[in-house]
């Protein structure tokens, strides 16, 4: 079987994967909104260390989705593009090391490491190795290939769902303090 068709195997794996990246990426964007009401201090530092790779990885899902479901003609030109978007991830998770050492909100744990550098680096190293290997080796590459945006998938439901649960357990209940009052209730509608 030649490799165009075993790249069209993979069509109901796409559509699944692309269709949750896409509804995470919007969940996302409503999580940021409701913690945008109260913003931890260095925020934005430590949004560009965290945040920001989760939306990154989850779109980065959503391009090989995409970029694996066009209408090639050839595979050699599907192998480039995966080739670039995990050269391309490579160099960011060495921003994102940089952004997490110079962000001084959080104290980034072994977990966090992994999820946020080691894993993604893997994912996007994987990627770019597959993508070598499409034209020699085209089954075990397309697997490569599934296996590395899975793998950024479930980075970004982790890394989302660590940094809900770390605003909503550690950060609200620091910035409500020991004082906290309930808000005055209405009276009539």
């Amino acid at each position: 079987m030649n490799a165009m068709a075993q790249l069209a195997e993979w069509d109901s794996f796409y559509v699944i994967v692309a269709s949750a990246a896409g509804a995470l990426i919007g969940l996302q964007f409503v999580v940021m909104t409701l913690i945008a009401i109260n913003p931890p201090r260095g925020g934005a530092e430590a949004g560009a260390a965290f945040a920001t790779p989760t939306i990154v990885h989850f779109s980065v899902v959503l391009l090989l989705a995409a970029l694996l479901r066009a209408p090639w003609h050839a595979i050699e030109t599907v192998a480039i593009l995966c080739g670039v978007v995990g050269l391309a991830g490579m160099g960011y998770a060495a921003i994102v090391a940089r952004r997490m050492r110079r962000q001084a909100t959080y104290q980034p744990e072994f977990e966090d490491r992994l999820f946020h550098l080691l894993l993604p680096l893997a994912s996007y190293a994987l990627l770019a190795l597959a993508s070598l290997a499409v034209l020699s080796h085209a089954r075990e590459a397309l697997f490569g290939v599934g296996a590395a945006t899975l793998l950024l998938l479930f980075i970004g439901i982790h890394n989302a769902w660590d940094a809900i649960t770390y605003h909503v357990f550690i950060h609200l209940p620091k910035s409500a303090g020991p004082d906290r009052k309930e808000p005055p209730k209405k009276d009539g509608p």
